[in-house]
């Protein structure tokens, strides 16, 4: 297929930064930065973000850039040492943020001049034309914030707080006055104890002084002016200092050439602050979109409202698919995700693959990577919506090590240091990043995306035109099996596509029937239909019948999308 220019449609290519890069392949359990080795900026280099574009990606979110908390020592470039009791995993979680203003020093080949890795790294990302998104962290901190790369004039967070209150609307933190900070498990003794006094509440809404190992206890909420023990009462006026301190934090980031941020956990943070803060980044930098980590259906509007570009769609159609996917759920399923959604699902980000979620090859969910291939298709052709993949979906990851902390669950580790057989082959020795290292199955998987796509790239259609479900009219249809295949059309005024994906491990000859309504809206001409399969280029040409089914034939775990 040959390659294209047209990006209407945003696809983005999530790497954990701390392991992208790295092949050391020691890979031992709970293992130091030292012995396992760790992935830098540097390593991804103008080869590597060529082969991403070519991926058809044009957008990387880089996961785990801003400098957090780990049990690693950095103390001989003056930064202050994390106490090990409140890091998860030696590596530590990029989600429990210790310096909004700096990059992690784990990531720099010369961790004194992260920063201007850091900078180098943006121009590498843009002159390879693809834009970067990185984290936003709003929710909670490490339980040592502190930064010392702030500018001078900034105020640290919790610095200027009142500690003898639960609650004051200029505090950043909330509190638990005359009581220590006592979780169930071992805090250290001596000069290793963690001291923390009065307890500041925990970020996942843990308001009690003892957060347990299934809490997020190496974090600390942020107060955005909620008043929690009284009801939920919202002082916003005078706006609050954490709003101050977390807008002029995304400003700066904006201002060094940041194209976007996935703003984690959003939800838990007031829809006021995203609707006061959002409108005055854009208006700083119209370019820069927002991305909502939300599991919530009922705000969803709200937050678009606020200025979210984008929303993940994990509870409607990541969960679905995944169902579908493991023949938990017929394939008809997908329908409700659209109606369920309405006009808001262009804002939307689909997806099988993130930091959070089990690798699609694993045991956990599909044991294959072939086996995802009609839902990944199915969640990059179905909407206008941005498609996001993890790296190493491309080449069949399976997550299936227990690196550490994170254990043998089916995902890519967030906690420890460790790197990923796939990628390290895919690295190469040198700044090769080239697929010709990669093995036949690796191959075969990265070309059904790179075809996918390059697909909806050449093809706006996929990016603007309109959609209409099929799946009503099969479920009397004896040629169709509705638990197993789903067909759409997607149509504008200059191509219409059929889309037909097989979520059976057989070929399928189906007949599928397009209602009357559905032929008008095409605005279909002549006697005959000249139909081009564009993941594989054939060709074919059959009568224009209306009142008859068209036959299709979709491979197995697979899908066909033809166009006419």
């Amino acid at each position: 297929m040959s390659k294209t220019t047209t990006d209407n449609k945003i696809v983005i290519y999530q790497m954990l930064v701390r392991l992208f890069g790295n092949t050391n392949a020691t890979r031992r359990v709970n293992g130091t930065l030292a012995e396992n080795g760790c992935g830098k900026m540097n390593d991804i280099t103008a080869s590597a973000l060529r082969s991403i574009r070519q991926l058809g990606c044009n957008y990387v979110w880089y996961t785990g850039l801003l400098q957090q908390a780990t049990q690693t020592d950095w103390s001989a470039i003056g930064l202050p040492r994390q106490n090990p009791h409140v890091v998860k995993g030696v590596a530590g979680s990029p989600y429990a943020i210790t310096d909004y203003y700096s990059i992690s020093p784990d990531l720099a080949v010369n961790p004194a001049d992260r920063m201007a890795e850091f900078d180098a790294l943006v121009e590498r990302t843009h002159k390879a034309k693809l834009k970067l998104i990185i984290d936003f962290v709003p929710n909670h901190v490490a339980r040592q914030y502190h930064s010392t790369l702030k500018p001078a004039n900034v105020r640290d967070l919790g610095q200027d707080d009142d500690t003898s209150k639960a609650f004051s609307p200029q505090n950043n933190f909330y509190y638990i006055p005359g009581t220590p900070f006592a979780p169930w498990f071992d805090l250290g003794s001596g000069d290793d104890r963690y001291v923390e006094n009065p307890a500041r509440v925990t970020g996942n809404d843990c308001f009690t002084p003892s957060p347990g190992n299934n809490d997020w206890y190496e974090t600390v909420k942020l107060n955005y002016g909620i008043d929690y023990q009284c009801f939920g009462q919202r002082c916003f006026d005078p706006v609050p200092s954490t709003w101050t301190k977390m807008r002029d934090i995304l400003l700066y980031w904006a201002g060094k050439g940041v194209d976007g941020f996935r703003c984690d956990m959003a939800h838990m943070v007031p829809v006021e602050f995203w609707q006061w803060t959002i409108g005055q980044v854009k208006q700083a930098f119209p370019g820069v979109i927002f991305i909502a980590e939300i599991y919530e259906p009922a705000i969803y509007r709200a937050y678009i409202g606020a200025g979210f570009d984008y929303l993940y769609d994990k509870v409607g159609l990541y969960d679905t698919l995944k169902g579908v996917i493991r023949w938990e759920r017929p394939a008809s399923d997908i329908t409700g995700c659209w109606q369920a959604l309405g006009d808001i699902q262009e804002h939307m980000l689909n997806f099988l693959e993130n930091h959070d979620e089990q690798r699609i090859a694993s045991d956990f969910f599909a044991g294959s990577p072939e086996k995802a291939f009609p839902g990944v298709a199915v969640g990059a052709l179905m909407g206008k919506s941005p498609y996001m993949i993890y790296f190493g979906q491309e080449l069949g990851e399976r997550g299936m090590d227990e690196e550490g902390f994170s254990g043998r669950d089916g995902r890519t580790t967030i906690f420890d240091y460790w790197s990923l057989p796939k990628i390290a082959q895919w690295h190469g020795s040198g700044d090769a990043w080239s697929v010709t290292g990669l093995g036949k199955e690796e191959r075969k998987v990265r070309s059904f995306y790179r075809t996918l796509f390059e697909t909806v790239a050449a093809h706006p259609v996929f990016s603007t035109g309109k959609f209409f479900d099929l799946e009503y009219k099969q479920f009397d249809n004896p040629d169709f099996d509705t638990q197993r295949l789903y067909a759409f059309l997607r149509y504008d005024s200059r191509e219409r596509v059929l889309v037909v994906a097989n979520f059976s491990p057989s070929d399928q000859k189906v007949k599928v029937r397009i209602p009357h309504e559905a032929w008008s809206e095409l605005k279909v001409r002549g006697k005959k239909l000249n139909l081009a399969n564009l993941f594989s280029g054939e060709t074919q040409q059959i009568p224009y019948l209306p009142e008859e089914p068209v036959e299709v034939t979709v491979a197995p775990d697979h899908v066909t999308v033809l166009s006419f």
